[in-house]
């Protein structure tokens, strides 16, 4: 059996010739410039075992462009991070210096 149709929804078959099929596919989200963007630094240490975590989110864009935007923080802050559930994790207290960083590159900031 072929899974060539397991993204339309509501509809098995159709005769009609015209019609339009809707599918579960979501429209691929382009990188917004960073002056369009407002993204939001805070602190967290919950679930973390008691140790601190600078967590940006709001970035709105492809995975990829979010995981460059993270590896450059890193880089410049010197620590350890990631890129998880759109959100840019980075190892310990660094909202002062990621928000400068942030401004430097053109984005806007909250928190």
């Amino acid at each position: 059996m072929s899974n060539k149709n397991k993204l339309l929804n509501g509809v098995v078959y159709s005769t009609n010739k015209s019609y339009q099929y809707e599918t579960n596919e979501a429209n691929p989200v382009e990188t917004l410039p960073p002056n369009k963007q407002i993204l939001k630094i805070r602190l967290e240490t919950k679930h973390r075992g008691g140790k601190e975590a600078t967590v940006i989110s709001n970035f709105v864009g492809l995975d990829n462009d979010a995981e460059k935007l993270a590896k450059i923080l890193k880089t410049k802050c010197g620590v350890g991070g990631s890129y998880k559930d759109g959100e840019i994790i980075i190892q310990g207290d660094m909202r002062n210096r990621i928000k400068l960083l942030l401004i430097e590159m053109g984005y806007q900031t909250k928190g």
